[in-house]
């Protein structure tokens, strides 16, 4: 039987946090739009930044695509397309720690940087520093998480954590389920919802702002070229001055 503790953190708590981070989202975009953005430091330093941003960006992105296969997709369908569990286990593995050390070192290099360089040391904010402290937890937890299951091979998470995780899509959480996983694993989760949850109020907001809108802005016109509207004069290029 679930504790009250775990139908809060299991059962309510998730949706707590997407409820604070959709709140968030939109409370900052009507409020803080100029706001909605990384603020660059580049101008400050950009070799450090050149190697950190993407061993970073690129980690995460492999990270968060194996989280999705994890979770998402069940040990049936792998089963089904004949890949049987220990392949399985061997290349989440494998890739889930060549991606954790990545990200790793690209934040470690990043904090690194910010903390050894002067102007982006000025720059960065207290709300910068509680961002990075739950980053690098949640970091920290998932590839603490991930090593320690290589070297016991002794949980098999898509038995229990994913239907978890799909159940909550469902609005029927299975509660019981995320109870009985390894210490390690529920660290994880209870560190990737605080992440989730304080998304919005930190510079990681500008994950959520993809350019979509260059692709069908309007071109932008510098200069009227069209020779009806240039009488009697003769097409010049527009870097020449001209003598009317």
């Amino acid at each position: 039987m679930p504790s009250p503790v775990d139908i809060f953190l299991w059962g309510a708590f998730p949706y707590i946090a997407v409820a604070i981070l959709i709140t968030g989202l939109i409370w900052r975009y009507r409020y803080d739009k100029f706001g909605w953005t990384t603020r660059s430091s580049e101008l400050y330093e950009s070799r450090l930044l050149r190697w950190g941003s993407p061993m970073f960006h690129f980690g995460l992105l492999i990270v968060l695509l194996g989280h999705i296969l994890g979770l998402f997709i069940p040990d049936s369908w792998t089963a089904a397309a004949g890949i049987s569990e220990t392949v399985y286990s061997f290349l989440a593995i494998t890739l889930g720690i060549a991606a954790g050390v990545l990200t790793y070192a690209g934040i470690a290099l990043l904090v690194w940087r910010r903390r050894t360089t002067g102007p982006v040391f000025l720059a960065t904010t207290v709300n910068d520093k509680i961002m990075y402290i739950f980053l690098v937890a949640a970091l920290t937890a998932g590839l603490a998480t991930t090593l320690i299951n290589a070297s016991t091979l002794h949980y098999n998470y898509r038995i229990d954590l994913s239907p978890w995780v799909r159940s909550l899509f469902v609005f029927q959480p299975e509660v019981a389920l995320m109870a009985r996983t390894p210490i390690e694993y529920r660290i994880h989760a209870i560190t990737g919802l605080v992440l989730f949850a304080i998304v919005p109020f930190t510079r990681l907001v500008h994950a959520f702002a993809a350019p979509v809108h260059y692709l069908f802005r309007p071109y932008i016109v510098y200069r009227a070229r069209d020779p009806r509207n240039l009488g009697t004069a003769a097409l010049r290029p527009g870097w020449k001055r001209s003598d009317v």
